[in-house]
């Protein structure tokens, strides 16, 4: 695997989910913390009962189209226009709070309007980006519950593109606000801003090192850092590094190139002053500061007297026009090293031609040189890079394309499939990087393919857990996987180790055929099975109960599938499923708190899922760790009820066994795992067993597990919402 199979390595962060850094909890550094599974409770929304994505659909696009257009050149006093044109800053915050997503959890991302909130509002790398949306709220005042923030910082971008020549390749609006940090992001263990690059890799030389899942080189920065690796330039080893980084971002090389030459083909660095002026980030400053950081109260910090970066410069000779002027001046002249007045190293041009040079931001008499970074002079030194950018200069219609494109993905990348976009610009090309998923078809006898399957005679276990298995896939943080598609069958999921290849195929084997009789999908025929294995359970513990079951899943096929793309959903560790690919630092409970955030569950649902899995028999081989019954097959509250009784004893036996002993005589009954007896030691999660271990909770067991797997079934399910 990449990454996540290396020595040391952590496939979700290590200690994030405990408590370490919790003032309350820091004498129990080490207790489970589930703050991540209720940390968007309504509690801390404001617009309780409000739909977002219905709401969105009222607004007048094209008046709010044309008041970001004008906003870009009505250049305000408090913090005037480079050139008078807001451009170049609000394609940086589209841009930034867009590119934290990475495909290793799908987490990050313009998705949430996070950007709101810290730490991205103070990272470093983001120095001013809070001017970017203060000038924007006039707009967001307008147009109220209508438009969140973060559509409207993505939608500034874009529209910024436009209004500087580009056709862009359109936009969806979609993305929900949330009302406090995320803290199920992993950003980093540094406790420094742009603390070296060398304590998230294991060799800063190899870019294929660093740390899972992060995608940017330096705590505070959002790729790489324009001066170099670690602040030293050297554009051929900042290249190995920009490939890294931007392929954590879903970036194959050319949608690389593109980005990196169309962001920098508007805008500029600002280092033109002394850092050392500027007061604290946002959330670091004095109130009186109106939760705006980085004020500069001894100079002008404006105009061509403003820090952000260090670097200082425009890429072009008109930056404030879409062009190609870029690679012009990239491949036009030679370039050396020098320092900007900030003190960052820069890249600038030699002899460089007088009308070459962009004009000043505030004075167009004065004409000063362009300057590239280090990422920039790696698409002209790395041979791979450079093949693409000439490609470019021949074909500046493909440049276009390939921008308008790489931009879109950037900025849509974590909004899931083509069914989850709102608006009259929205794209209608299906994108394989969107994961599509034909229509699929409802019309066709349920009963009658569910009696099928029945007589088919597969187990219990085996429905539940190829179901499981199809649709465990899902993250909320970016809507990709689920059961929808039945991807399960194709590769690269189909030889997944935690799907049990050989299993999985028999199951398939059973289960295709019936969807090929009778018109179904074998994306359904797969949940429904499973549907009739939980009810199969349940009626074994006494209860006849239908599980909910919605027809109209589609099959996917091969050339729908991004495979390459796909492996960052593999999981290497299923707690539902009482599994771990290898034993890893982070502990097996954090593991499946993991993947219980990611698949949108509460605690109260991972907690009946766990334990319903385990009575029925689901666990990942076969094994019996945690199977805390005699009555295998039936949805009873077996488990939680062992667990709590205190006739036993809990034996550690390795890093994560444990036999459960008889009190009195000490001889094993069962075994088990940490992700079993999780349940019975966190106080938390005791308090949710215990709920289910009562006498009198065998019924709301069972309707409860119900209602939290449908939950699981359906959650790709867009056109049920």
């Amino acid at each position: 695997m990449d990454g996540s199979d290396k020595a040391g390595k952590c496939p979700v962060m290590h200690g994030g989910q405990t408590n370490t850094g919790n003032a309350v909890m820091d004498w129990w550094p080490k207790s489970l913390n589930l703050d991540i599974l209720h940390q968007h409770d309504t509690k801390v929304n404001p617009l309780t009962g409000f739909s977002y994505r219905e709401e969105v659909k009222n607004l007048d696009v094209d008046a709010l189209k044309a008041d970001i257009h004008a906003l870009l050149t009505d250049s305000q006093d408090w913090w005037p226009a480079d050139w008078g044109h807001y451009g170049g800053l609000m394609i940086r915050m589209s841009w930034h709070a867009a590119g934290t997503y990475r495909v290793q959890d799908g987490r990050g991302g313009a998705g949430t309007g996070n950007h709101r909130f810290a730490p991205l509002n103070s990272w470093p790398d983001n120095a001013n980006l809070d001017k970017a949306r203060r000038l924007l709220w006039p707009i967001k005042k307008k147009y109220g519950n209508q438009i969140s923030w973060a559509d409207l910082m993505v939608l500034a971008g874009t529209i910024a593109y436009e209004n500087m020549g580009l056709k862009t390749f359109g936009f969806a609006f979609g993305r929900e606000d949330i009302w406090q940090p995320e803290k199920d992001v992993y950003w980093g263990s540094e406790k420094e801003w742009l603390a070296p690059s060398d304590e998230r890799y294991d060799n800063v030389g190899d870019a294929s090192t660093m740390e899972n899942p992060l995608s940017a080189v330096q705590m505070g920065l959002i790729y790489v850092n324009p001066e170099g690796v670690n602040g030293q330039p050297d554009p051929l080893k900042t290249a190995g590094h920009v490939r890294e980084t931007f392929a954590r971002m879903a970036m194959n090389d050319e949608e690389t190139v593109a980005l990196t030459a169309g962001g920098h083909t508007v805008g500029k660095s600002h280092g033109n002053g002394r850092a050392e002026n500027l007061g604290p980030a946002p959330e670091g400053a004095a109130l009186e500061e109106a939760g705006m950081g980085w004020m500069n109260h001894k100079t002008r910090s404006v105009g061509r007297d403003t820090v952000t970066s260090g670097i200082e410069g425009a890429w072009t000779t008109e930056p404030t026009k879409w062009d190609m002027g870029y690679f012009k001046l990239l491949f036009g002249y030679e370039w050396e090293l020098k320092k900007s007045p900030a003190g960052a190293w820069q890249w600038e041009p030699i002899d460089i031609r007088e009308e070459d040079k962009p004009v000043d931001v505030e004075d167009p008499s004065i004409r000063l040189n362009p300057i590239m970074t280090d990422a920039d002079m790696a698409m002209k030194m790395d041979p791979a890079y450079r093949a693409i950018c000439e490609k470019f200069m021949a074909d500046p219609a493909s440049f276009d394309d390939a921008f308008a494109r790489a931009w879109f993905k950037l900025t849509h990348r974590d909004m899931g499939p083509q069914e989850r976009y709102i608006g009259p610009d929205a794209p209608k090309e299906v994108l394989i990087w969107q994961d599509p998923v034909p229509a699929g078809n409802a019309d066709y006898d349920v009963a009658a393919v569910k009696a099928k399957i029945d007589a088919a005679g597969l187990s219990v276990a085996d429905m539940v857990a190829t179901a499981w298995d199809s649709a465990r896939t899902f993250r909320q943080s970016d809507y990709r996987g689920g059961a929808n598609g039945a991807r399960i069958r194709l590769a690269p999921q189909k030889d997944w180790a935690g799907n049990e290849p050989d299993r999985l195929q028999s199951v398939l084997a059973v289960l295709e055929p019936i969807a090929q009789e009778t018109g179904a999908s074998i994306a359904d025929v797969i949940v429904l099975a499973g549907n009739l294995g939980v009810e199969k359970a349940a009626k074994a513990a006494g209860f006849d109960i239908e599980v909910p079951f919605a027809p109209g899943r589609g099959d996917a096929t091969d050339e729908m599938t991004d495979a390459d793309s796909f492996k960052w959903l593999e999981p290497v560790a299923d707690g539902f499923r009482n599994w771990m690919m290898k034993d890893y630092v982070v502990s097996a409970e954090e593991l499946m708190l993991d993947r219980a955030q990611l698949m949108g569950l509460t605690g109260p649902e991972m907690t009946v899922l766990l334990g319903g899995m385990r009575v029925m028999g689901t666990n990942y081989g076969g094994t019996k760790h945690g199977v805390f019954t005699d009555r295998v097959g039936a949805l009873t509250t077996d488990f939680f009820v062992n667990l709590t009784d205190m006739a036993w004893k809990w034996e550690p036996k390795g890093p994560n066994l444990y036999e459960i002993q008889d009190r009195k005589t000490g001889q094993a009954k069962w075994t088990a795992t940490r992700a079993d007896l999780v349940f019975g030691s966190n106080s938390i999660l005791r308090a949710y067993a215990e709920t289910y271990a009562q006498d009198d909770a065998s019924e709301r067991f069972v309707r409860d597990f119900v209602a939290a797997w449908v939950k699981v079934m359906n959650a790709d399910r867009y056109d049920l919402a």
